[in-house]
């Protein structure tokens, strides 16, 4: 479970709802069937009105990511792994690693381990991998774009569900217990399309985005180890390299985690 996914969401709902009572507003004013048909069937409708069936159908497996932590080798493990990669080819020959790419869980490392064993070259396979991840980016933004895009539309529609609310005002002039309802089914209908868009859509579209960056990253870092091995550089050499790829603090303590063993 990708906890901050969930907080976040329980917050934002906590904001809106805790906000609605303490501004004296009971909750029963959202219970608006005409709102939430506009709001919700019209995000739906442009939704698919704007994408393909195949990027429709990946809607549900994006709720999966947003929502569950991925279950990934952390940068400082391959940093570690690589090292000792690094090792057994100067020992034993890139050929050692035949045996160690089959106990390899994750799919791109293993394909750049194999390919690295077959004695293929470094452009070739920094070719390979690196067209793997522009197609898994191109196929991540696609995937946030459907939220991005419903982020958008949601708070337009919460404008169309006011203008709706706002004409049936405009035909109760003359009956103040109608007119009141009805500006408030109005302003209902933009409170639920600003709420969706800014509080649900677009977070969801950042965070399918961000995950996305630390993939390409991760994958990034296993280009360059298996590079770096293919090439014949030093553990130590290796192991600088990669700490690059780390946030200032995590590789301060990496590195003094390392001087630390060695000590």
């Amino acid at each position: 479970m990708d906890k901050t996914s969930l907080i976040g969401v329980i917050l934002g709902m906590i904001a809106v709802f805790v906000g609605m009572i303490l501004k004296g507003v009971g909750l029963s004013a959202l219970i608006n069937p005409a709102a939430i048909l506009i709001i919700i069937l019209g995000t739906i409708a442009a939704v698919v009105t704007a994408f393909p069936v195949a990027e429709i159908k990946r809607i549900p497996k994006l709720f999966k990511i947003i929502f569950t932590e991925q279950k990934a080798t952390s940068p400082e493990e391959l940093i570690t792994t690589f090292s000792d990669w690094a090792v057994i080819a100067r020992k034993e020959g890139l050929l050692a690693l035949e045996g160690i790419s089959e106990q390899v869980d994750d799919q791109f490392l293993r394909n750049g381990l194999n390919l690295a064993v077959e004695g293929q070259s470094a452009d070739y396979i920094r070719d390979i991998l690196t067209e793997e991840i522009d197609a898994m980016e191109e196929r991540h933004q696609a995937g946030a774009a459907i939220f991005s895009q419903a982020g958008t539309y949601a708070p337009t529609l919460g404008v169309l569900g006011a203008v709706v609310g706002l004409i049936s005002a405009l035909g109760n002039m003359d009956n103040t217990d109608e007119l009141g309802k009805a500006i408030s089914a109005a302003f209902v209908a933009t409170l639920l399309g600003i709420y969706t868009g800014y509080v649900l859509w677009h977070p969801f579209a950042n965070k399918l985005k961000r995950k996305s960056l630390e993939e390409v990253r991760l994958k990034s870092m296993m280009i360059e180890g298996i590079l770096s091995i293919i090439e014949g550089e030093a553990p130590r050499t290796i192991e600088q390299k990669l700490t690059s790829y780390l946030p200032a603090e995590d590789r301060r303590k990496w590195l003094e985690g390392r001087v630390k063993q060695d000590g």
